[in-house]
């Protein structure tokens, strides 16, 4: 029987938009406190602090390598190592996020390149996160390292 797990986050702000600034923290693993702020956002990526489509990035990097390498070991042909990229692009005007570029390489002994490409595409399609990141442009490119 499937459970529901609840993770949690939060974020603490002080002034308005532009000129203010504040502190997201991962409540549930306890593992930080990140300062979050518009500049990192939409001007400059400031050293030691971090925006929202960071944090997407993040996420969607892990859940993705989570599903793809379950899928390859599924297919009888675990990874061996996975290294996955999310760049999440932002338009500080109106377009707000307007894509996400996935960037995997894997060590995959005993696949042909056709099913790792099917079984790819497939992964970027079920992962979880890119089912709840639906309404953005999510592209995959994929290789054997």
């Amino acid at each position: 029987m499937a459970r529901t797990v609840v993770s949690n986050a939060s974020t603490a702000w002080t002034g308005d938009l532009i000129s203010g600034s504040g502190s997201t923290t991962l409540d549930t693993s306890k593992l930080g406190t990140m300062d979050v702020s518009w500049k990192a956002r939409a001007e400059d990526a400031e050293q030691g602090t971090t925006s929202p489509e960071e944090l997407i990035g993040a996420a969607h990097s892990a859940c993705y390598t989570m599903q793809f390498s379950n899928m390859l070991a599924e297919n009888g042909t675990p990874p061996t190592s996975m290294d996955t990229a999310a760049a999440v692009s932002f338009n500080a005007g109106e377009g707000g996020i307007t894509g996400i570029a996935l960037t995997v390489s894997a060590k995959v002994d005993g696949i042909d390149e056709a099913d790792f490409q099917r079984l790819a595409e497939e992964a970027k399609q079920t992962c979880p996160v890119s089912k709840a990141l639906a309404g953005v442009d999510i592209t995959l490119e994929a290789s054997l390292a």
